[in-house]
């Protein structure tokens, strides 16, 4: 698989950037923050990149998207990361978009995919249940009913669960605790009877909810106690367009550091041409290079459906992880006591690869997954 950019998507990451840079610098996010959104995102700029085709990017062309494949979208996510961009992009392009095209029944798909591509409605997907990752590691409990199915149970750290228009909720219908048989996953309405929504703050200023639910009607995705099939392929998704953000935190950390580096002068001379500076400057950049080629790769595998995917997404998040959680720790400790300020914004970086480090599994949980899929 060629790890570089065609041409159709060198053009769009160029769009992307431009736009990024232009409408959703930090200072948009850190306005945000500090006026307590209650939306967490800026709703004109939201409108701005569906007009632009973002949030239907991959959507099939026969459901009124785009069609551009999880490359195109995973450009666009690297510039967001970029500029840590606020939006509901991920949530419902990513996780919900996948979870329909991979899950939902051809009604479903015809109903729905259109409206999300024309930025009028908004996913999430409810998975977790406890402190750290553990898709399997499920409690809610799904019943039939005589309107179809019900559930019950909570889930913690939902990207924009307060802001979504539906929820896909991840279930259990039978089996253990901790198994993949069993599981069902739900489409469920926000504002439906027994579901009670909390937004949550997270340290990087990022969309997230907690959300109940207590025998709250919803639409079956894919079969009853199958789920883990879909939700597998739609964590996958997840995690390989996460580390292309994440990959844009990176580079942004990354060239603003060795900028930094260039001007910041000490004992007359930059404090960028002293060696042991020089040493760990080097070392981010054989990571970021590597990040790099790691996140190409698995974009590739999911525009061809590669039989590798699942051994991709752990391989991208786990190396994303680290990287950016060295990037963002050396960034700010070469800013010096500067870099310690709220007012810098490289402290922003180092919250934001904090919460995408554990979303969706850390380095631990990933090298422990892509040992177990290769067999140790």
């Amino acid at each position: 698989m060629p790890l570089v950019l065609n041409e159709d998507q060198n053009m769009l990451k160029d769009s992307a950037k431009n736009f990024c840079s232009d409408n959703t610098p930090i200072t948009q996010l850190r306005r945000l923050r500090d006026e307590n959104d209650s939306l967490g995102f800026d709703k004109e700029t939201w409108n701005q990149m569906v007009e632009l085709g973002w949030s239907g990017i991959t959507v099939p062309e026969a459901y009124g998207g785009l069609g551009f494949g999880y490359m195109g979208l995973g450009v666009v996510m690297e510039e967001c990361g970029r500029t840590l961009a606020a939006s509901p992009l991920f949530a419902t392009a990513a996780l919900g978009t996948s979870a329909l095209i991979y899950g939902g029944s051809e009604e479903m798909k015809a109903g729905l995919l259109g409206q999300v591509a024309e930025g009028k409605l908004l996913l999430a997907l409810a998975l977790e249940e406890t402190a750290h990752h553990s898709p399997y590691k499920i409690k809610s409990i799904v019943e039939k009913a005589s309107s179809g199915y019900e559930i019950s149970g909570t889930k913690n750290f939902v990207l924009d669960g307060h802001v979504a228009d539906k929820l896909i909720v991840v279930g259990r219908s039978f089996g253990k605790e901790g198994e993949s048989e069993g599981l069902t996953l739900l489409l469920v309405d926000r504002e439906a009877e027994g579901v009670a929504v909390t937004r949550t703050k997270m340290a990087d200023s990022r969309n997230a909810a907690n959300v109940s639910f207590d025998k709250v009607s919803g639409v079956l995705i894919g079969e009853e106690g199958k789920g883990a099939e879909i939700l597998d392929k739609v964590l996958d998704v997840g995690r390989i367009l996460l580390a292309a953000e994440m990959l844009g935190g990176i580079q942004e950390c990354f060239e603003r550091t060795v900028e930094y580096l260039k001007t910041r002068e000490q004992f007359g001379v930059p404090i960028g041409s002293f060696q042991s500076l020089k040493h760990r400057a080097a070392q981010m950049f054989c990571e970021v290079e590597l990040s790099k080629s790691v996140v190409l790769e698995a974009l590739s595998a999911l525009d061809e459906d590669s039989d590798q995917i699942p051994e991709l997404a752990s391989l991208a998040k786990a190396r994303l992880n680290d990287t950016y959680n060295l990037v963002s720790s050396e960034g700010v400790q070469m800013h010096g006591g500067i870099g310690m300020t709220d007012e810098y914004e490289i402290g922003f970086f180092m919250k934001r690869s904090r919460v995408c480090e554990h979303t969706f599994g850390g380095s631990a949980f990933h090298r422990d997954r892509y040992g177990v899929l290769q067999g140790y």
